[in-house]
């Protein structure tokens, strides 16, 4: 499940690290760097890699949060783990059928499927303000 749900996101995270790289690639510490005679492989190492890393790493906690996302949903309709294994979709698709007599049966696993997904975004955020060099220095 993992790999049906994860397999799908590396082309666009490839695309965003690629530009981002492109445009580092132009940048004039970069050129200051070739100029002085570094080797590609430091250049890449040391100046361009950084830069992408963290950008890689705010993308990847969006990621997680859509991940739950899609395997919450894919519980519910019943398309994910078999029912033996609890998964967060499947509880609120069992809920389903108390939710009239018992309804707090479904508030459990549809809070913290929200608290998760709102914690990997503010961690996120709090990965790019922390880690985007372009942002320091702002109050």
């Amino acid at each position: 499940m993992i790999v049906a749900i994860g397999v799908p996101f590396i082309p666009y995270g490839a695309r965003v690290v690629r530009a981002s790289a492109l445009v580092i690639k132009e940048m004039q510490f970069v050129e200051a760097a070739r100029a002085i005679g570094c080797s590609d492989l430091r250049i890449i190492a040391r100046h361009i890699a950084p830069s992408c890393v963290s950008l890689y790493l705010v993308l990847t906690t969006g990621f997680i949060g859509v991940a739950i996302i899609t395997e919450s949903a894919l519980g519910f309709l019943g398309l994910s783990i078999p029912p033996p294994t609890p998964t967060l979709g499947g509880m609120l698709s069992e809920a389903l059928a108390l939710l009239m007599f018992a309804p707090h049966v479904a508030v459990a696993p549809g809070v913290f499927i929200t608290l998760a997904v709102f914690a990997f975004n503010v961690l996120g955020d709090a990965l790019r303000d922390i880690l985007d060099p372009r942002l320091r220095g702002r109050g």
